[in-house]
Order: C-alpha cells, then structure tokens, then sequence
C-alpha cells in the first residue's frame, strides 16, 4: 500500500523549481511596459505585442515540447527550452525597436514553453500514483504562485539601480541554473504496458472525436484570456486609474507609497493567494468532479471581476481584487490537467495537455494584444474588462456537459 510521504519525490521537487523560475521572470514582464515605452517613446500596444506574441508561442511550442519530450526524453526537451528561453532574453535586452522586441518574442516564448506546464505537468503526473496525482500537479502549479510573488518585486527592485536590459540578462542567467538541476529529474514510467503500446495518432484521434476534449479545449480560453490581460496590464492600470502617489494610510506604513509599487504588490498578492487557492483545488479534485470545480471557478471570476470594475477602485480594492482573484488564478490547471490524464491516459498527457493549453494561450495573446491595442484607441481598459467577464462565463457554462470518465476504446491506466 502507498504511503503519503511518496508525495514529495525528486521529480517534484525539481519540477517545482523549474516551474519558479519559469514562472518568475514571465510574471514580471507587466512591470517592463512603462519603463520600455518611456525609453523608446512607443504606444502601450507596442510592447504589449511583444508579450502577447510571447503568450501565443508558448501556447503554439506547448505541444511541440510535449511530443518532443516524449520522443527524446523529459530532461532534454527541458534543456532544449531553457537555452531557447534565456536566448530570447538576451536578444531582447539589446533590442531597440518594436520589431525586434516582437521577434525575438517567440524564442522567449517557445522557452517558456519548454521549461513551463506542459512539459513539467506531465512528468510530475507520470512520476505519481493516482492517489497522489491531483495534489502533485496542484504543487508544481502552486510554484508558479511562488514565482510570480517574487518575480515582479524582483524587477521593480533590480529597476530601481540598474537597467531594464540587465535585469532581463539576470533573467536569462538564472533560467540557464535550471539546467543543473536536471540530474535529479527521473522520473518512472507509471503508464500501463497497453497504454505505451498505443500510438500517439490513435490517442489524438480518439480524442478529436470525444466532444468532452473540444468543451475542455474551449473552456480553457478564458483563464489565458484573463492572466495574460491581467498579468502584462494590472501595473500599469493601477498606477494610471489610482494616480502616480497613493495618500497616506496602511499602504503607506508598510512601504508602498506609489502606484507603480502597488501594481508589483498586486502581482504578488495575487500568486500567494493562489498558493492556498490551488492547493485546495488540487486537494478538491481528488475527491470531487474536476468539471464541476472548474465550473465553480470561472463563474467566481466572473462575479470578482464584474465587482472590481462597477464599484469605485481605489488601492484597497486593487488589494482586495488580488487576494480574492489570486485564490482562483492558477487553480485551474491542476484541474484541467488532472482532467486530460483521467479521460485521455498518462502516456501522452505532455501533447494532449499541450494542445488544450494552446486554446489557454490564444486567450492570452488576446487578452494581452486588446489590453494594449483597446487602451489606445479609447485611452482605457474597460472593454477588456468586459470582454474578459463575458468569456468567463462561457467558460463556467461549457464545463458542465463534460463527460468526466476514462473514454471507451481506450485503456485503463
């Protein structure tokens, strides 16, 4: 009989620091948009292309990643993605046009990619026991979370005294210290005999023809909609809609006395609060419908987001908006996730997952390429806003004729 402390392998743990990292320098690229169009004297939308074409490789290099890792191994797709990542970085701290940022975007992209989600995701859940497998994808999903609470402090920090062209060279040197934590990544085949026996274009089509994969797919798009907005946007939104200085009070006694510091604190308020939130959803989906948790999760976004934007905003609703969308950030992946392995199998989690995320990161290209192309055309945010609460609720309602079961003709794990 398993025992729990099987939970903490290896494997997971060096998932988790991957996926920090990863997660860390993405989730800061929102603090890089003031600084860059000032330097340059671009419009919002500019850089905010570079982030939203940034959104759409990783979605496009998601499955490529995932087939790549299942043909030559987990550890040497992870390789091929960190070099690919730190390249992109580096090319884009000596970028000087819009152009550029916007090219070298999808190598930083495909990078994300490779050390990101679907690759880690999936050698995690190969790595786990059934019993354990919800909790160590919600484990590997909350590192993210611990990611993104440092990564935007971090930059507006390193900001402070050096340039945005050496922060994002730091960057890329510590995502090329992922490497050498590879040696420890092995992880066990935890697929049946029958299961590695069946090809990929066999499991692709079973799962093209299954209308629970297409609801899966399109469900997906909102919660990529509403972090890519959300994360290249909510600093600058912030500093624009509160005004440069905030006024005094508990703000300004523990520090944060601009709009600009607040947009960072906002980006980590919201990934410690999705620290607690997907854990419990990982814990949740070992013992309830993943489909219906999900459900419950966008139609909680939707409520938060349309209460944030019809009330007045000030900095103590930015706090609250972060704490209260922060708990339901990130907390459908390790549902989702968990979903594709128990319908579809383990042995091709990595693509199958991958092409779900590619619909996730459609949603974010959007999401960041409106934010900027919207707000330069109406001087605002707020169609976006909507837009995003609209998508949110389509997203609740398609989760809900999902048929949560191992699909016929396939075998059993």
């Amino acid at each position: 009989m398993e025992h729990r402390s099987s939970l903490f392998t290896p494997v997971l743990i060096v998932g988790c620091v991957i996926i920090v990292v990863n997660f860390a320098v993405r989730a800061s690229f929102g603090v890089f948009q003031i600084p860059i169009a000032n330097e340059f004297g671009w419009l919002r939308a500019e850089f905010s292309m570079a982030i939203a074409i940034q959104n759409l490789a990783w979605g496009i290099g998601q499955p490529i990643f995932g087939a790549v890792a299942e043909k030559i191994g987990d550890r040497k797709a992870i390789i091929i993605g960190a070099i690919v990542y730190a390249a992109g970085m580096i090319l884009s701290a000596n970028a000087t046009t819009p152009i550029e940022h916007q090219t070298y975007a999808w190598l930083v992209g495909f990078g994300i990619a490779g050390t990101g989600f679907g690759v880690i995701l999936a050698v995690v859940g190969r790595a786990s026991s059934a019993h354990n497998r919800s909790m160590s994808l919600a484990m590997v999903t909350a590192a993210g979370s611990v990611g993104q609470i440092f990564g935007a402090p971090v930059a507006e920090w390193l900001l402070g005294f050096m340039s945005w062209q050496m922060v994002f060279v730091i960057f890329a040197a510590a995502i090329l210290s992922l490497i050498l934590t590879l040696p420890l990544m092995r992880a066990p085949v935890m697929a049946s005999k029958a299961e590695l026996e069946e090809s990929l274009s066999q499991i692709l089509g079973k799962a093209f023809r299954d209308p629970s994969f297409t609801l899966i797919f399109l469900g997906f798009f909102s919660c990529g909609y509403q972090l890519g907005f959300i994360t290249a946007h909510f600093p600058a939104f912030v500093t624009e809609v509160c005004g440069p200085i905030l006024p005094g009070g508990l703000l300004h006694g523990i520090g944060i006395t601009t709009t600009s510091a607040l947009g960072a604190v906002a980006i980590s308020l919201i990934g410690l609060a999705n620290i607690a939130g997907t854990l419990s959803a990982g814990w949740l989906g070992q013992r309830y419908s993943k489909k219906n948790l999900l459900a419950g999760i966008y139609l909680g976004r939707t409520v938060i987001a349309i209460v944030f934007i019809v009330f007045p905003i000030t900095p103590l609703s930015v706090v609250l908006f972060s704490v209260s969308m922060g708990s339901l950030w990130l907390a459908t992946v390790p549902l989702t996730s968990g979903l594709v392995a128990h319908i579809y199998g383990l042995r091709y989690m990595g693509t199958l997952y991958g092409i779900v995320f590619f619909s996730h990161q459609l949603g974010s290209f959007l999401g960041v390429w409106l934010g900027g192309r919207l707000y330069d055309i109406y001087g605002s945010y707020t169609a976006v806003w909507w837009i995003g609460i609209a998508v949110g609720a389509f997203s609740a309602v398609v989760h809900l004729p999902i048929r949560e079961k191992r699909l016929e003709g396939l075998v059993t794990a």
